[in-house]
């Protein structure tokens, strides 16, 4: 395990998928022990999405890293009656399952923390733990539809765009993280009890609009799909080159002053149009039309290099392969090797973000099947071997 600042913090994970394997990761990262609960038949989903690798999954390779994998069927009494002996000695339990199956299986809050009243119980679902939906199915696709992101992302003379990654899931997974550390330090503080925190993946993404209830509530008004321009900032685009393209945001007076006289254009200076950030939020079009002739005569190096003399906020876009050879992060070590017992030497990002004196790590990328069974039930929760045997052949564990 990794020594970091949630060292002696015991998480059992009955998440699975994207948005708790994303949390527990990042728990797992910073020290935590992780312990994750998979059934024994079915694993994980995760571990059937691809990419593979000799048969073997990218995704939970990743998502699993630093977590010990033991397997429970929490469906049957002694799974469930186990889980709760499990739970008894832990600080966290995650999970997310449809709302109403930990009640069906007799693992609610009361139950799970009867023997453990200082248990926090981390909750995610699609849509939460109450309300009219909080019992359908709740995947990714569905949260970044209710929650506003898709119809403002993208083009305005397209349909609204899903993102191409599990954008929900994992921000879901943030604000997990960040609520279970919430209740952690609160029982520190208060009187030493637990309590449930419930994450929906949809409100992960609600609570990424800063300002547009309030706008709507008080104007009327929504915000619209604007492709790659900002309602509050101009210059702001992407600008192809002649071989990438270049992300350029310059909305400042006078950076916007250094970028005109940059691509040769100071009679822009000149013109009511672009006097104000407002008023070039209001004219970014016809703004471009001065700026993409520029950036399609240079490469992405070259304008690169002369939008950041003039001070502009300017990137090359980059793919993966671009990430792996970028000096930046290469200085800050955001991709580390890892040795896999399955793969071999695996490269995979770094423990984010970065703490000075008690930072996170990766120690073990995602492990087999019920690898950890024994270890964990066995020889550190002294489980009687004869039952453990019994709970074997009966397909419990």
């Amino acid at each position: 395990m990794v020594d970091g600042p949630l060292e002696g913090l015991r998480v059992i994970d009955c998440s699975g998928m994207v948005a708790g394997g994303f949390a527990t990761m990042q728990l797992a990262d910073f020290g935590a022990d992780v312990v994750t609960v998979e059934h024994p038949e079915a694993g994980d989903p995760i571990r059937e999405w691809g990419p593979f690798d000799e048969g073997v999954s990218l995704w939970w390779k990743s998502l699993a890293r630093n977590k010990r994998c033991v397997t429970l069927d929490l469906s049957t009494a002694e799974g469930a009656a186990l889980l709760c002996e499990l739970a008894a000695e832990a600080d966290v339990l995650v999970e997310n399952f449809r709302p109403g199956t930990f009640e069906r299986w007799g693992l609610d809050y009361d139950t799970l923390s009867e023997n453990n009243p200082g248990l926090v119980m981390t909750r995610i679902s699609g849509y939460g733990q109450t309300g009219p939906r909080a019992e359908q199915p709740g995947f990714g696709t569905a949260a970044e539809a209710i929650s506003g992101f898709a119809a403002v992302n993208g083009f305005a003379d397209r349909e609204p765009l899903l993102p191409p990654i599990s954008l929900a899931d994992i921000a879901a997974g943030h604000m997990a993280v960040q609520a279970t550390m919430f209740a952690l330090f609160e029982r520190l503080t208060g009187d030493g009890t637990g309590q449930v925190v419930d994450v929906s993946l949809y409100e992960s993404l609600f609570r990424m609009f800063p300002g547009d209830v309030e706008k709507y509530d008080r104007l009327g008004e929504l915000s619209e799909r604007l492709g790659n321009h900002h309602a509050n900032a101009a210059p702001r685009n992407v600008y192809e080159t002649t071989d990438g393209h270049v992300a350029l945001s310059a909305s400042a007076d006078a950076i916007f002053e250094n970028v005109a006289r940059a691509v040769g254009h100071p009679e822009l200076l000149d013109d009511e149009r672009f006097a104000t950030n407002a008023a070039r939020v209001e004219n970014a079009d016809a703004l471009d039309g001065y700026l993409a002739p520029w950036f399609a005569e240079r490469s992405t190096e070259t304008a690169v290099e002369r939008m950041t003399e003039a001070d502009a906020v300017a990137a090359p876009v980059y793919d993966m392969s671009d990430v792996f050879e970028d000096e930046q992060y290469d200085a800050r070590e955001d991709i580390v090797t890892v040795e896999d017992d399955q793969l071999g030497a695996v490269r995979t990002p770094a423990a984010l973000p970065k703490l000075s004196r008690t930072p996170g790590g990766v120690d073990h990328l995602g492990p087999r099947h019920g690898e950890h069974t024994e270890e964990v039930l066995l020889e550190e929760f002294g489980l009687d071997p004869d039952r453990f045997e019994r709970l074997r052949q009966e397909g419990v564990v």
